[in-house]
């Protein structure tokens, strides 16, 4: 598993566009007076999303003058939970999930994929499809695994073929769709079954 990087290239400034000035000031509304400053973690997604998928220093700054607290409790925030990137990753961001019920299935078989389409490295940007990839724990998808995230969604039920034709898409620049690669809706029994099969 990879560890957390800070990109050494920082943008000096970093503001919400207006759409997300305003989504911001309805989230921190949620909160009771006095209670703010735990609008954070969605505010730091809200930077992350906005910012082409990881949140530089800068905004961790404004989010802190946002919510009228300490720089460092929103650099704590950032840099403990693993959703946030602290670095570039590209406009594809591909999270491997590689926990047991996901490598039993055939994880690894995605990260030889990952490795052959994107780059030999996690958390290098392909040069070919502005991408990158990395290992992580669970993902919460275990009954479709194997299955890894891209950027917001899941894709599951995969194997090596379907990633690599997931991976040609996103090379090419070409819409991919989430959901079971197996023709699945949500986790329901392959086939359509009803019942438990008898053994």
């Amino acid at each position: 598993m990879s560890m957390k990087k800070i990109s050494k290239n920082q943008p000096v400034n970093f503001e919400f566009n207006e759409e997300n000035k305003i989504l911001s000031k309805k989230i921190i509304s949620n909160y009771p007076t006095g209670r703010q400053k735990s609008a954070v973690m969605a505010l730091l997604y809200i930077a992350q999303r906005q910012n082409n998928n990881w949140i530089p220093l800068s905004a961790m700054k404004y989010i802190a003058n946002f919510l009228n607290i300490s720089y460092i409790k929103v650099y704590e925030v950032a840099t403990f939970y693993s959703m946030y990137n602290l670095a570039p990753v590209g406009k594809y961001f591909i999270q491997v999930c590689t926990t047991t019920p996901c490598m039993i299935r055939g994880a690894y078989k995605l990260v030889e994929a990952c490795r052959e389409k994107i780059s030999k490295e996690e958390n290098k940007i392909s040069f070919t499809s502005d991408c990158s990839w990395m290992e992580v724990e669970c993902l919460g998808a275990c009954v479709n695994a194997p299955m890894v995230q891209i950027n917001e969604d899941y894709y599951e039920d995969l194997s090596k073929e379907k990633m690599i034709k997931i991976l040609d898409k996103i090379n090419k620049d070409e819409k991919i769709y989430p959901g079971s690669y197996r023709g699945r809706k949500n986790s329901e029994p392959e086939n359509g079954r009803k019942t438990l099969i008898k053994n």
